[in-house]
């Protein structure tokens, strides 16, 4: 993989992982206000998406997510499989 490439997908990571820790933020503000919340689902997706990194950090900033199992569950498998798909965009090109 050339340089530009190996930027373009760590500036992806940076970007979906500032967006995922943001949204992780506004989830838990909104959750203690009992006010409007980000399904679940939308924060896998944005995790399944490159922003695990943020999300992992969200999760312990905030305190926001961790102690929901299933929760947790879906999210690591989320992990996987972006860096399995990363492993093998790494290893195709």
């Amino acid at each position: 993989m050339d340089t530009r490439s190996v930027m373009l997908v760590a500036g992806w990571y940076v970007v979906a992982s500032l967006l995922t820790l943001a949204i992780y933020g506004w989830d838990k503000r909104q959750a203690t206000r009992s006010g409007p919340r980000t399904p679940e689902s939308t924060l896998h997706l944005l995790s399944l998406l490159g922003g695990w990194p943020g999300a992992l950090i969200g999760q312990h900033l905030f305190r926001h997510k961790r102690r929901k199992g299933a929760f947790m569950v879906v999210f690591w498998l989320t992990v996987v499989v972006n860096l399995s798909g990363l492993f093998v965009a790494l290893t195709q090109f």
